[in-house]
């Protein structure tokens, strides 16, 4: 390969030899292939490719920013390299921490457990007075059809079968019912989405200052900047959430009567009677 310094190609790009592109191009074979001419030839090779290629987008604006005066252009080239090795370094530096943060949020996520758990008893005995709950139940389907639609929210495909067959109704019907409430409901379950989207990544943030936080001496103008961003991340996702809680994820009786075809009085009726039946049974149970 030809040798040559970065002084020799700023003449030829300045006395028109060659163009932009060959030029930007020469110095970033220059940096590449010379680490040791330069003042990060202390850093690991897969480390310093991996900056040099992040690197060379900027040269037309460091390019654009050189002025002949005092320092040689290659003695500016290899301040601008440091300056921008500190960058790089920042950014990785923070990456590392988002990740690692993300990361240590969601290991309890990953671990695998062995048996589902256990939401009924398994002894018939223990699980009569709901059994005699349901039964009662099937004699009026659309006391429960109407907690389905009301809760649809929370009601999985798996979830639809079984209840289809236990109220004896077409599975394909209530499906049906399920989509045309999602359909009513879409603008608000829209916005609910994109509300848990929002309290996701301001959780991560606050995790993401914690880190940081933690690694900055304290009673320092650094730790007091970064603690008093960490606050102020903090008390916002609280509001968030607090937000969110006040966000209805059930339908109104008037949209589940509207699917089912029936008048809103009947709907509150059913729910009113059910509710009445479930407080009836917790007090049992506690009483046991």
């Amino acid at each position: 390969m030809e040798q040559y310094s970065l002084n020799d190609l700023y003449l030829k790009f300045s006395t028109g030899i060659i163009g932009r592109a060959e030029f930007e191009g020469s110095i970033y074979i220059y940096f590449f292939f010379n680490k040791e001419k330069t003042c990060l030839c202390h850093w690991q090779k897969e480390e310093y490719e991996d900056f040099i290629s992040w690197f060379y987008p900027r040269l037309k604006k460091a390019i654009d920013s050189y002025k002949e005066i005092g320092s040689s252009f290659e003695a500016y080239m290899n301040k601008f390299l440091m300056v921008s090795s500190r960058e790089y370094r920042v950014r990785k530096t923070t990456k590392s921490f988002i990740e690692y943060s993300a990361w240590s949020a969601q290991v309890l996520d990953l671990y695998a457990h062995e048996e589902s758990p256990c939401y009924f008893s398994e002894n018939k005995e223990d699980l009569l007075p709901e059994l005699t709950v349901i039964q009662n139940q099937r004699k009026n389907t659309k006391r429960i059809l109407a907690l389905v639609l009301k809760c649809y929210y929370y009601v999985s495909d798996d979830l639809l079968d079984k209840i289809a067959s236990m109220i004896e109704i077409d599975k394909d019907e209530l499906r049906e019912m399920i989509e045309r409430m999602r359909k009513i409901r879409q603008k608000k379950d829209d916005a609910i989405y994109l509300m848990k989207e929002r309290i996701y990544c301001q959780y991560y943030r606050c995790i993401v200052y914690e880190k940081r936080l933690s690694l900055i001496q304290e009673n320092t103008a650094a730790y007091n900047k970064m603690k008093l961003r960490h606050d102020k991340a903090r008390l916002r996702l609280e509001k968030m959430r607090r937000r969110l809680s006040k966000i209805r994820t059930d339908a109104t009786n008037k949209q589940v009567a509207e699917v089912i075809g029936i008048k809103k009085g009947t709907v509150d009726a059913s729910l009113y009677k059910l509710k009445e039946k479930l407080d009836s049974m917790a007090d049992k149970s506690y009483l046991n």
